[in-house]
């Protein structure tokens, strides 16, 4: 009864927000462009069209097929994405007509703007707008979609107490990779391929795998058995995974050779020498959205050796904050995207303390990867998809 309570009231307000922004294009595009009436028709139905596909998508794509799903929702996402940036671009259009509109009052003695003038000026915002939108939507996209997009980003993290002989212990992180709707097998293919040539000693991954079910996405997610890393393949949740059937997928990821930590920790040898321990916590919201999930860092390093290092897998960033409170030396982190799409990383600043980089946190070091997937519109603008490399370094020796 809970999570359905926080399903409708998180559908009601995205339903109210799709309404409204759909409203709002239908105004400055159709009604404040003075369209003939038989264009202004079919641009009417055309958006009345785009927003109940939009807002059907969420429903129809759970009962279809992989491959249908991802035929359905590549021009919705597509959709999605464009509109964002048409909000964006009238949005800004509006702020430009109030400053001319406020220096025609003045240079014509407060007589207002000529109807001629006024219709003339929403038609070159509208326009720009449109051609501004598509535009851009068509270049973020192919910064979003293909392997080759993708970069290889190689960091270097001190790590305390990690031994001399282990310098240069090599992680491999994904993230966030949201095999479903847009993104699958021969993607997914491209990245293990990509993951296992950089012969990483440990892969960690930390989060929002999947967005639909085992038994929609089985196939599709096979590839993650081919992973090779000598000490292990490790897996927290996201929240992606709590939409998606966490339990089955906590159930069926071992089956792939993935290790899923949840609230745990476990060592971590190399050359029969303990490197660092690595614990994983389950999601930050999913307390609550499935029976006995929840994180708990607190069980995750009971019982830890104080003079071990000790690397977590934390989906969001925010969880850092009580990580440096209990002395974990690495958060390795997604969920953000690095914002995706410019400027929504002003909202995810909202939520999260950090949204991409190398940081130090009150003595914790903390990394937040861009993700190397993408959710929902398929692009990117101003942020990169990525595939890091971390190689540890020993302060010692």
């Amino acid at each position: 009864m809970h999570m359905r309570l926080r399903f409708l009231i998180f559908f009601s307000v995205v339903l109210s927000v799709i309404v409204a922004i759909h409203f709002y294009i239908w105004v400055r595009l159709v009604r404040d462009t003075g369209l003939p009436m038989g264009w202004r028709r079919a641009a009417s139905v055309g958006v009345v069209a785009l927003a109940v596909a939009l807002i059907s998508s969420f429903f129809i794509r759970r009962a279809l097929d992989p491959s249908s799903a991802r035929m359905l929702m590549l021009p919705v996402n597509m959709w999605m994405g464009t509109m964002l940036l048409l909000l964006l671009l009238l949005a800004s259009g509006d702020l430009v007509k109030l400053v001319v509109k406020a220096s025609w009052w003045v240079g014509s003695g407060a007589q207002g703007i000529h109807p001629g003038r006024r219709l003339f000026l929403s038609r070159l915002v509208g326009g720009a707008a449109t051609l501004g939108a598509f535009g851009t939507a068509v270049l973020a996209s192919r910064s979003a979609m293909g392997v080759s997009r993708v970069v290889t980003r190689h960091i270097a993290i001190q790590l305390r107490q990690l031994p001399a002989q282990l310098d240069g212990f090599r992680m491999v992180q994904i993230t966030d990779l949201h095999i479903g709707d847009t993104l699958g097998r021969a993607w997914l293919e491209g990245i293990v391929a990509r993951v296992n040539a950089l012969r990483p000693d440990l892969i960690a991954i930390t989060g929002d795998l999947v967005d639909a079910s085992v038994e929609m996405l089985k196939e599709s997610i096979q590839p993650l058995a081919d992973l090779r890393a000598p000490q292990g393949v490790f897996v927290c949740t996201g929240n992606h995974e709590y939409y998606s059937g966490a339990v089955e997928w906590c159930e069926y990821l071992p089956a792939l050779g993935l290790r899923v930590l949840r609230n745990e920790r476990v060592p971590v040898s190399k050359d029969g020498q303990i490197a660092f321990d690595i614990a994983g916590v389950d999601d930050f919201s999913s307390t609550g959205m499935a029976p006995g999930h929840g994180p708990n860092l607190e069980s995750a390093l009971m019982g830890r050796d104080a003079n071990r290092a000790v690397v977590l897998l934390a989906h969001q960033p925010r969880a850092v904050i009580e990580a440096a409170e209990r002395g974990v030396d690495l958060q390795l982190s997604g969920h953000t995207h690095g914002g995706q799409m410019w400027p929504m990383h002003y909202l995810v600043y909202l939520q999260q303390p950090y949204i991409s980089g190398l940081v130090n946190h009150q003595g914790t070091m903390l990394y937040v990867s861009q993700g190397t997937g993408f959710w929902g519109p398929p692009m990117r603008i101003g942020s990169t998809a990525e595939i890091t490399e971390i190689r540890l370094r020993s302060t010692s020796g």
